[in-house]
């Protein structure tokens, strides 16, 4: 029967009852961990998004299973998270509640995609029996000395209610809400990813990601190489540092800048000075860090109306404060250089502070322009006419030997915030003790359940605060009162380890067997969107590195391969969002059309990497090509019947071309995620088929089936109940993806003839067939000795004959 979602059905039913997709441990020696980024249940179903990333990359795990790979493909659900809180805040239904609904209805409907995952492998992280092992982690880390607790300015949504770690704040705003952020104090927990910053670039040589997301990792991480000086407050028993990459400006260092928020700026301030800044400062706490650092705003400050002493040259420079410097950058201090630097002069400028030049150009060519950044230093004592680059090397060396500076290498990244104020989250597994202090909760406690009578509508502070049953606790070291922390851990700490439990997702013993694990990981190739580049991505890398060291793992990244798959987006060309009205679902085209149809249309429509506008206008050519295979397998059950042959003459060698053409390029196609052109290879190949069979009397009945069977294979990665069901009216045995995938033969693609086209004074007049080995006389020859092109050439006087070897053959008349 034509191909319909009826075909699906059967051949789901089929695969769950056979248990086709079961990983077999024990071919460890042939694995390949194939991994999605795993959905985020905040929607009732799957949107056109999941199936893209999905559907596809499942694709690439069913043409490496028929090559002999043992793919291991797990799926589950990342089901903490903001989102199902603030649902249930204006729904009144549970996070719990509406997260496990969610989860009930995206089982089936990823079931009804017909991917190859296996299902006893599925993790749901709002499950105690995963977030225990989420806590144990933290456990871990803090024990290293990896996960510590201060008081700092944060990142605050005020409609989320929540912290938010730098890399959540997009443009100065939310990136749940797109509320505007603000700065807040709060005790908070961080994790240390900056003990592993230069690792986290160096490592990223091995990797097969995208060079894009490695340039936006390295970035993050900002590494800077320079020098850290030390200057003494004037007339105090206290000490700054500053880092730069510019040590040979130094001598032009005309006043220095603290960030507001530096605790020096209190003990160094003025009594005339205090009130101005003390406005200056609560003026500073409105700004988020990205309007602070923008280019575009005006620079402000004030003057704390103390003086810092200048390492070398002993002058007193005073001590500023402004918004452009952030204590969460360096070292919060900074040495101003005007006349040098574009920021710093505009400042200087505003404020009427000296403009001290240092460096003037080596050739003289550009000593009227203010920012001159290398050449000669001028006005700097000994280092007087000495080039920049070496001036440098010189001033440090003098401040190491004076004990006031030293070389330095600097990060941009920062540690990686992880308390929130939330209900829906993993608690964190510490209690506070009177007598005690801080009290990791011992192992064998865990985990510390998330009580489900809580009122988490927002008021700024955590919803577990104000759970009694939750809250009070006895200390684990005295047995006295105590309470518990009543904040939860961010949901990227969730997804940073989730790789590693799902081989191992049953063990209730440990988080995952470090021998097993040992073996399976790391995950072979790795698919999701591009947006996780400096989040999810990077503490995931932090994560599996932190482990290794710690002897749980014996690798030191989690993903080998990474593709990020193209967004699609609503037929305005607008991402897809549900205030747009442009949202697509799958469920209306896979009821008329079939899954495999949708599947096939996704790959064919698109370039995975870089998706585009959502148009079905393709859906009924696919459609009609799903089609024509079925109509060539039915010819072939008819041709059977007739008479055959076994000798390959010229029609049998252009068809066997066209096959082992189709299997070669469409391999290496779906290899590279460029399913759009495996796709074209294999409808280049129908055509030739339909060619074949429409022309050839008396046909080669076995190159005509081989050439139909490996199609057909060719096609299942796209289209797998489609296949399944066309291989069994092949009547081949269950199932098509236990069949070996199809290999290309060179010998096939080396042609004894090819054809050429033939032109008569620019025009083409014909093709001719030739031996692949002809020469250019020989070419010449076969083109004037057609008949048909003999009769364009009556009456005609040939001039010239132009031949271009393996294409064309010119032919000048008059």
């Amino acid at each position: 029967m034509p191909y319909s979602a009826d075909i699906d059905r059967k051949w789901q039913k089929k695969w769950a009852d056979t248990e086709i997709y079961k990983f077999n441990p024990d071919n460890i020696d042939k694995k390949l961990y194939c991994l999605e980024m795993f959905s985020y249940p905040s929607g009732a179903n799957l949107h056109v998004g999941h199936w893209y990333n999905y559907s596809l990359t499942d694709s690439w795990a069913r043409m490496k299973r028929m090559q002999g790979y043992e793919v291991f493909h797990p799926m589950g659900f990342d089901a903490f998270g903001l989102p199902a809180e603030n649902y249930a805040i204006k729904t009144g239904i549970h996070p719990e509640d509406s997260t496990l609904k969610n989860i009930e209805t995206m089982e089936q409907q990823l079931k009804e995609l017909g991917a190859t995952f296996d299902w006893d492998y599925e993790i749901k992280t709002c499950m105690p029996d995963y977030y225990k092992w989420t806590q144990w982690l933290f456990l871990q880390l803090y024990k290293a000395g990896l996960a510590y607790r201060k008081n700092a300015p944060v990142n605050w949504c005020p409609k989320c209610n929540t912290v938010l770690a730098n890399e959540q704040v997009i443009n100065g705003t939310c990136e749940r809400c797109e509320s505007e952020v603000t700065k807040r104090d709060l005790t908070q927990w961080f994790f240390k990813i900056t003990a592993y910053a230069q690792e986290l670039i160096d490592k990223l040589d091995i990797l097969d990601w995208p060079e894009k997301t490695k340039k936006i990792q390295t970035n993050w991480i900002g590494r800077s190489e320079g020098a850290e000086i030390e200057f003494q407050v004037a007339d105090q028993e206290l000490s700054f540092k500053v880092f730069t990459t510019r040590a040979d400006t130094l001598y032009g260092v005309t006043y220095v800048v603290l960030a507001p928020e530096n605790p020096l700026v209190d003990k160094i301030t003025t009594a005339e000075n205090r009130a101005a800044i003390e406005k200056y400062i609560e003026d500073t706490k409105k700004q988020t860090d990205i309007e602070r650092l923008s280019t575009t705003k005006e620079k402000t400050g004030a003057f704390t109306g103390a003086y810092a002493v200048h390492p070398i040259t002993g002058e007193k420079v005073p001590i500023w404060i402004a918004d452009y410097v952030l204590a969460s950058y360096g070292t919060g201090c900074v040495m101003a250089v005007p006349a040098h630097d574009e920021r710093d002069f505009d400042f200087a400028t505003k404020y009427s502070l000296p403009i001290k030049r240092v460096i003037k150009s080596a050739d003289g060519t550009n000593d009227d322009l203010p920012f001159c950044e290398y050449g000669l230093l001028v006005n700097s004592a000994e280092f007087d006419g000495v080039s920049s680059d070496d001036a440098r090397i010189g001033i440090v060396k003098k401040l190491e030997a004076d004990k006031k500076g030293s070389l330095k290498i600097n990060y941009r990244l920062r540690d990686w915030l992880v308390s929130r104020q939330r209900y829906w989250g993993a608690p964190i597994p510490v209690i506070y003790c009177e007598h005690c202090g801080e009290v990791a909760v011992p192992e064998k406690d865990l985990p510390v359940m998330l009580p489900y009578n809580v009122e988490f509508k927002p008021d700024g502070e955590s919803p577990l605060k104000k759970c009694d049953e939750f809250i009070n606790t006895v200390c684990p070291k005295c047995g006295g009162p105590a309470k518990r922390d009543a904040d939860t851990l961010d949901t990227f700490v969730c997804s940073s380890w989730y790789y590693l439990r799902y081989p191992d997702n049953k063990n209730s013993d440990k988080p995952f067997d470090t021998e097993w694990i040992n073996k399976i990981l790391p995950v072979d190739k790795y698919v999701g969107g591009a947006e996780h580049a400096a989040m999810h991505l990077l503490y995931a890398r932090f994560i599996t590195k932190a482990l290794r060291d710690l002897g749980y793992v014996n690798f030191d990244e989690p993903f080998l391969s990474l593709v990020h798959q193209g967004t699609i987006l609503g037929s305005d060309g607008n991402k897809m969002s549900k205030s747009k009205g442009n949202t697509i679902s799958p469920d209306e085209y896979v009821r008329k059309y079939g899954s495999d149809i949708f599947r096939m249309y996704l790959g064919f429509g698109f370039n995975y990497v870089d998706g585009g506008p959502w148009s079905d206008d393709g859906l009924k050519a696919i459609s009609r090509f799903v089609g024509r295979i079925e109509r060539l397998v039915e010819s072939l059950a008819e041709q059977k019947q007739k008479t055959s042959r076994t000798d390959m003459d010229k029609d049998d060698k252009e068809l066997n071309y066209a096959r082992h053409f189709a299997i070669k390029n469409a391999t290496q196609d779906t290899e590279r995620f460029q399913f759009n052109t495996s796709i074209s290879r294999c409808m280049e190949l129908v055509n030739a088929l339909y060619k074949y069979d429409a022309e050839v009397k008396v046909k080669n009945i076995k190159l005509f089936e081989d050439t139909i069977s490996d199609l057909v294979k060719l096609v299942s990665p796209f289209a797998p109940h489609f296949a399944e069901e066309q291989w069994e009216l092949l009547g081949y045995e269950y199932s098509i993806f236990n069949q070996p995938w199809p290999q290309y033969d060179d010998k096939a693609l080396t042609k004894d003839t090819i054809e050429i086209a033939v032109q008569i004074n620019g025009t083409v007049r014909g093709k001719i067939d030739i031996s692949a080995n002809a020469d250019n006389s020989e070419a010449e020859a076969a083109a004037l000795a057609d008949d048909k092109i003999k009769q364009f050439l009556e009456g005609k006087e040939i001039k010239k004959v132009i031949v271009v070897k393996g294409r064309l053959v010119n032919i000048v008349a008059k």
